[in-house]
């Protein structure tokens, strides 16, 4: 896979060795194949779902999502585009984003 950025991803994998962070790194590996073999547009919830399916993660939750997402954008080729895309479908413009990845765990309340 197109990892750009090979010391983030394994200290990623390093640090992750528990149950619930292996589950995020095996959705965000498995994430991340599937863009190296898919050209083109992509669902970022879809592919999170499928990859956590393909992987059998279990079923990750909202804050993993978030964590998976936040591998892509950081180590993969496409994580720029990953990380657009996943903010916008959060509700963030790119201009409000400060270069980071929205974790869709959080709620505010106003």
């Amino acid at each position: 896979m197109p990892i750009v950025k090979q010391k983030e991803w394994q200290q990623c994998v390093s640090n992750n060795s528990d149950p619930y962070g292996k589950a995020v790194v095996d959705v965000a590996r498995r994430a991340m194949e599937i863009l190296d073999a898919e050209s083109g547009e992509f669902d970022c919830y879809k592919l999170l779902c499928r990859a956590d399916e393909e992987c059998g993660a279990g079923g990750i939750t909202g804050f993993m999502a978030g964590c998976a997402a936040n591998i892509i954008s950081q180590c993969h080729s496409r994580g720029e585009e990953f990380r657009i895309k996943w903010n916008g479908d959060h509700g963030v413009k790119e201009s409000e984003a400060n270069s980071g990845v929205v974790n869709p765990a959080i709620l505010t309340v106003g």
